[in-house]
């Protein structure tokens, strides 16, 4: 077995296993976003890693995780509540803290590459 584990965001994910999701109902504000997660790791210490997609929609997001992510595709406007929009595209790279409260739009079909740590 090895410590390295590699893959590539557009690459073959059929041998994971996707998870279909969308945001909870209270939280939608417009659209009808589709997500489909493919968790590639999940270590001890709940550190989670993967690729995320969603159709367009927007819903309210409050993170108690801290997450790393990369935009791969698309076109999404993140909202920190009293903030300016950050629109993200591809190669677009941040971080978001717990704590953070706001809101995701997704306008254009969005894929990002993922490091959560609860």
């Amino acid at each position: 077995m090895t410590n390295i584990l590699n893959f590539k965001p557009d690459g073959d994910l059929a041998a994971v296993q996707p998870e279909d999701g969308a945001p909870a109902p209270d939280r939608l504000i417009s659209g009808n976003p589709e997500f489909t997660t493919w968790n590639i790791e999940e270590a001890t210490g709940g550190i989670y890693a993967g690729i995320w997609q969603s159709t367009p929609g927007k819903w309210r997001v409050e993170y108690d995780e801290w997450e790393y992510f990369n935009i791969l595709e698309g076109h999404s406007i993140l909202t920190e509540d009293g903030s300016n929009p950050i629109h993200l595209k591809a190669g677009d790279r941040h971080i978001i803290r717990p704590g953070f409260k706001g809101t995701w739009e997704v306008v254009e079909m969005t894929r990002k590459d993922y490091v959560v740590r609860l």
